[in-house]
């Protein structure tokens, strides 16, 4: 099988360390089948798409809405380069996941509207699948309401014709969608386990993410949600992609 590529953006190794980790276990794959490279530590080098089956965008404390000048010269150089890439992947049709930062990426790039009208506190909503969801086969195997663990400052408000919403939530409408064939947004993150989001808890704690005093009734809250379907997903994207 060619490998899939994770491009990963998070500064922090305990959350970039426990976000690929996290892939390679719902994803059903060994670090052999998911490469990663660390776009805030690096430039993206050259890609060939013909060596991998897919291309993953995970999270990051990035926020693509912030006006340019606000930005880090880091964040401008990692948005130019997906950018760049994503002219690729759409022209291609080639198979993409973004989740959380991924969607925000994945939605710019194509003309939708970021911002952060339906930002959510870390939580774990319940989330709808659309017809459209609910026949996609990667999303095959989900109820048609789950719960999903999420975390945003800023989300889609609007999207172009040409995107297909596959999931929404009460507080954001825009909970998943496809463009093309073959390239997926989740606004919600399907790789978090409850051990995993609770150690992003700690590392993001004073980022803006949830106010530090709601901590403990976040813990509450998230612990006692049963998100055990979500990760189907990532395994589903995977199985339908290899190659």
């Amino acid at each position: 099988m060619k490998p899939f590529l994770l491009l990963a953006t998070r500064s922090e190794d305990a959350a970039a360390d426990s976000e690929y980790a996290s892939m390679l276990d719902l994803g059903g794959l060994e670090e052999r089948e998911l490469h990663r490279v660390r776009l805030e530590a690096q430039p993206l080098p050259e890609i060939d798409l013909d060596a991998y089956s897919g291309i993953i965008v995970g999270g990051s404390p990035f926020t693509s809405s912030v006006p340019d000048e606000h930005k880090s010269d880091t964040q401008r150089r990692v948005e130019a380069e997906l950018s760049g890439l994503l002219d690729e992947l759409w022209a291609r049709d080639f198979p993409f996941f973004g989740a959380c930062y991924g969607i925000g990426t994945l939605a710019r790039h194509i003309g939708g509207v970021i911002d952060g009208t339906y930002a959510e506190r870390i939580g774990a909503p319940a989330v709808t699948l659309t017809a459209a969801g609910a026949a996609d086969p990667v999303l095959e195997g989900l109820p048609p309401t789950f719960h999903a663990y999420v975390g945003h400052k800023e989300a889609c408000t609007h999207l172009p014709e040409n995107a297909v919403i596959l999931a929404t939530s009460e507080h954001c409408p825009v909970q998943m969608f496809r463009v093309r064939t073959n390239l997926y947004g989740t606004q919600f993150h399907p790789e978090l386990t409850l051990e995993s989001l609770l150690e992003r808890m700690e590392i993001y704690r004073h980022s803006g993410y949830f106010r530090p005093e709601e901590y403990d009734d976040i813990r509450s809250e998230v612990a006692a949600a049963d998100v055990g379907q979500v990760g189907r997903i990532l395994g589903n994207f995977v199985r339908r992609y290899a190659r």
